[in-house]
């Protein structure tokens, strides 16, 4: 059983940045792609970015395209999303989730098989 964690929100004044962590424990995740989800109040989830099992392949939501980066170290079994140029309406819990392939298609999203329990990033001055 893969568990996530998710780590590293806060809050940040706009313009700002910040660096999530998505750790597994107890296995690996080596063998999976993990996409990067955000949920505001009141709003659906959304799919921001995610990464496929080598790290060669990525992709982002044109809402965070160019102000997001997602990177993976398999050797610390960690995934990252590092978020810089922060607007308010970036202010969302943020999820990490892993699973066989990396897609952002709101249809697609139950092929992520394991959810971690997120971390709140708030953008505000």
């Amino acid at each position: 059983q893969l568990q996530l964690v998710e780590s590293g929100g806060g809050l940040v004044q706009p313009g700002g940045s910040l660096r999530l962590s998505c750790a597994a424990s107890e296995s690996t995740l080596d063998f999976y792609a993990v996409g990067w989800f955000r949920q505001a109040p009141g709003k659906e989830r959304e799919a921001v970015s995610c990464i496929n099992v080598g790290g060669s392949n990525t992709d982002y939501a044109d809402s965070v395209k160019g102000r997001f980066t997602i990177s993976r170290d398999n050797a610390k079994n960690v995934v990252y999303l590092r978020m810089n140029s922060l607007k308010p309406e970036d202010t969302a819990v943020y999820y990490c989730a892993a699973g066989w392939f990396c897609t952002l298609v709101p249809d697609q999203q139950g092929s992520y098989d394991y959810w971690g329990q997120g971390t709140q990033v708030t953008v505000s001055s």
